[in-house]
């Protein structure tokens, strides 16, 4: 059984809030907010992902701004920086409509630069922007177990803490605007390093000829353990890649990273490789697999058949 999260403050019970950005992992964060009892008004471009909050009794805006219009406090899981800059300051944006003191809460994975440019525009307005990136996966976003990242103002994080704890199990602020980001790039620049680790024992295990579900179990024992041999591990051994996070999802993600070194002048050379890796699995066509899917990559270095 997941954690029972909190229960919410009196000062955020009955707050109105927004939610734009329904896909694989906002749908369901959508949900708990609303189960939770609070008023929520959605905007999707693609309104069929909208109907399971209308059903639960959320209303429906026709645009970013009228979500604003309607909440307080709204929440967006948007694919990227483009996707962020136009709900929020494009035609109809939310900028259009958030009043004075609003708060929005960005729990996508964009890059620091840009998230740091929007909080200020919004600030201009009187508007605090929390990032809020999430490690988990759908599974996580569906048990409302997520690791929550975030930055911005510690007036505005402490408004939405009772928020958020409908929606993850560990959540820390890290630092200021931006601050959130960098910590969900690090989060990446470990799990696509671990991903590597793992798929290549794996392999090396197979080329031995000993069991790798063995071996495995053996590592999952002592100091090799962690999430990703895990759950990760246990895909790769079953051939078994359903996206709990998905692949092109993962090569933005190291684009950021990668982008993010070549700025502040870094040498992040395990980065720089799985970055590749990811490149390759998703121009061969494998984009919407589970990252884990990584080893298939692996396996065609080395002459073997997926």
């Amino acid at each position: 059984m997941p954690p029972t999260a909190p229960e919410p403050t009196p000062a955020t019970a009955l707050l109105p809030l927004g939610f734009i950005g329904l896909g694989t992992m906002g749908q369901p964060m959508a949900l708990h907010l609303r189960r939770a009892g609070h008023p929520l008004t959605v905007y999707a471009r693609n309104l069929a992902r909208a109907e399971i909050l209308v059903r639960a009794g959320a209303h429906a805006a026709v645009s970013p701004r009228g979500v604003a219009e309607a909440a307080g406090v709204v929440f967006l899981n948007l694919s990227d920086d483009a996707a962020v800059e136009a709900v929020l300051f494009g035609p109809e944006g939310l900028a259009d409509g958030l009043p004075p003191e609003a708060v929005v809460v960005d729990m996508g994975t964009t890059s620091p630069g840009a998230t740091r440019a929007c909080a200020e525009r919004l600030a201009r307005q009187g508007v605090s922007l929390v990032d809020a990136p999430v490690s988990g996966g759908e599974a996580g976003a569906r048990a409302a177990t997520l690791s929550i990242m975030a930055g911005g103002p510690q007036a505005a994080f402490d408004r939405v803490l009772p928020l958020l704890q409908r929606l993850g199990a560990s959540i820390v602020r890290v630092g200021e605007s931006g601050a959130g980001q960098v910590a969900k790039a690090c989060n990446q620049i470990v799990v696509s390093a671990t991903l590597m680790g793992v798929a290549e024992a794996i392999g090396f295990a197979r080329a031995q000829g000993v069991d790798p579900a063995r071996v495995r179990e053996a590592l999952l024992g002592g100091f090799a353990y962690s999430r990703i041999l895990e759950v990760h591990g246990q895909r790769m051994l079953m051939e078994e890649f359903e996206p709990g996070f998905k692949a092109r999802l993962h090569q933005k993600d190291l684009g950021i990273v990668a982008a993010e070194a070549a700025r502040l002048g870094l040498a992040l050379p395990a980065s720089a490789l799985a970055g590749q890796l990811v490149n390759a699995l998703v121009g061969g066509g494998d984009g919407e697999l589970d990252s884990s899917a990584l080893i298939r990559v692996l396996e065609r270095l080395n002459g073997h058949r997926p």
